[in-house]
């Protein structure tokens, strides 16, 4: 039998302490401020993390945001013409349903004569004022001869349409329901960053109002639906039916009209983009007080600044954007712009690249005096711009494609691998040239040279050299020798092609 034996523990002290207490008073110094630093509030940034719940948000928000059904009346045409459901762009399930819409009305003996019938379509929309005007996307209203607005008390209301801008793909609905409606307030979209919390609201697959939330996953994406692209990315789940819902900021405001998805799949994985608010907001007034969008308009046509054109030019960076052609009796001709400019800033905006340029001039008022920021021959300078206004201009004819046969006295430049001949009437018959057109034409291209690596092509016209104007295949010659004798890289040539301009910067072969 054991007797216990009561024994005085001391509570062990911790390595660190006993280190501190052997280290003297000092150190009693650095752990008093260690502790309190630890003590200290934690910064707004850390403190922010992941919502608790988006719930208040969300039952702020739901009220605001609508379903929208349009429908028109369609006839059979046979194949390639069915009518379907709106789907995000580049869905597979597009086709799958236009296949099976076709056999459906193979089955019932529909065809190419078969009477007239009615075709839906599925969206989302936000009000932004209380007297009944609502935002969504002009592909879910497009061709529509009647639209129902569905409130989230289940109340239906034909909406009117006060005007669409298929360029931006915005359109503005109008609805009377006899009584004030929750509405929902523009957010500044510059002002957001990538990382930062948004919720998506809309009308996946038709299901009603439906909430999910994600972060900005990349600002300025360019998914090649126009000339505006300026989207936002987000990871927030946005399917078939979403478009023309909002995208919105953790303070309640809109930063972003859901538009397109990237899948694979039809269905979200977490790439879809949205309408910047603050593109979104003007042209929305400016359909609510007339009906339609007016643009800026400079009168140039635009190219990108790479590395090698700016080191042709002698720019530190490749950045602005180039200017291939100045419209006659334009903004831009009044002002002094020339072909070869390179512009900089526009209206006191950074021009990062060529794509950003027609953005800004478009928001920008018509009949506005700007400060235009160039970059000519070496020098900066600024000009004075008054805008005009931006109307729709024919396509520009495509250029021949393909080689032809050498035309009179052709001239091989080898360092860049073209072969140039004078502007003959025999040249301009073979190549289909104006009789304006004035340079030399590239008659042949040598495979692997830095031409054909370029893209030029027989039929091409060489206008200007180091932004010097060629008349002659020995114009060429001599400024290519001056370009090589004075150890540049790259060399810069101003080329016609099918009535366009457009600057192309070759590099200069060894030997």
């Amino acid at each position: 039998m054991s007797i216990p034996i009561p024994v005085q523990r001391r509570a062990a002290r911790p390595a660190g302490a006993q280190a501190v207490r052997r280290a003297g008073p000092g150190a009693w110094l650095m752990l008093l401020a260690l502790l309190a630093a630890l003590a200290a509030p934690v910064p707004a940034l850390a403190q922010r993390g992941t919502p608790e719940t988006f719930a208040p948000l969300a039952e702020k928000l739901l009220p605001a945001v609508v379903n929208i059904s349009s429908s028109q009346t369609v006839q059979n045409r046979g194949r390639g013409q069915v009518p379907l459901p709106e789907f995000p762009p580049g869905s597979p399930f597009e086709e799958f349903f236009r296949d099976f819409f076709e056999q459906q009305q193979q089955g019932q003996g529909q065809g190419p004569n078969t009477p007239p019938r009615r075709a839906q379509s599925l969206g989302s929309g936000f009000i932004i004022d209380p007297t009944g005007y609502i935002v969504t996307n002009n592909h879910v209203i497009e061709g529509a001869d009647e639209i129902t607005v569905r409130l989230q008390d289940d109340t239906n209301l034909k909406a009117t349409l006060v005007g669409v801008d298929p360029a931006t793909d915005l359109a503005l609905l109008k609805v009377d329901a006899g009584r004030k409606l929750p509405a929902l307030p523009w957010g500044d979209s510059d002002a957001i960053k990538v990382g930062d919390w948004v919720v998506a609201i809309g009308n996946p697959f038709g299901l009603g109002g439906s909430v999910t939330a994600g972060i900005i996953s990349a600002r300025a994406r360019d998914i090649g639906q126009g000339n505006y692209d300026d989207f936002l990315q987000t990871d927030a789940s946005i399917n078939m039916g979403n478009s023309g819902g909002p995208l919105i900021n953790m303070a309640g405001e809109v930063v972003g009209i859901n538009t397109a998805i990237f899948s694979r799949t039809g269905g979200s994985i977490g790439i879809g983009f949205a309408i910047p608010a603050t593109l979104a907001k003007n042209v929305v007034a400016q359909l609510r007080e007339g009906g339609k969008v007016r643009r800026g308009w400079l009168g140039v046509q635009i190219s990108a600044v790479d590395q090698a054109i700016a080191e042709s030019m002698g720019l530190k960076e490749a950045k602005g954007a180039l200017v291939g052609v100045v419209s006659d009796n334009g903004p831009a001709k009044a002002a002094g712009i020339k072909p070869g400019d390179v512009i900089l800033s526009f209206d006191g905006k950074e021009v990062t690249n060529n794509r950003a340029l027609p953005r800004i001039v478009a928001e920008t008022p018509v009949g506005k005096k700007v400060a235009v920021n160039l970059f000519r021959k070496g020098e900066r300078l600024t000009v004075p711009v008054t805008l005009g206004e931006l109307k729709e201009d024919a396509q520009v004819a495509a250029a021949p494609q393909g080689e032809s046969n050498p035309g009179p006295d052709p001239q091989t430049i080898e360092p860049v691998g073209v072969a140039v001949a004078p502007l003959s009437p025999q040249v301009r018959q073979q190549f289909q040239l104006d009789e304006d057109t004035s340079g030399v034409v590239v008659t042949k291209v040598t495979p692997n040279s830095p031409a054909a690596q370029r893209g030029l092509r027989a039929g091409d016209v060489i206008v200007e050299v180091s932004q010097e104007e060629v008349a002659s295949p020995a114009d060429v010659s001599t400024r290519v020798q001056k370009a090589k004798e004075a150890g540049q890289k790259a060399l810069l040539l101003l080329i016609e092609r099918g009535g366009e301009l457009l600057f192309v910067a070759l590099p200069l072969a060894e030997g």
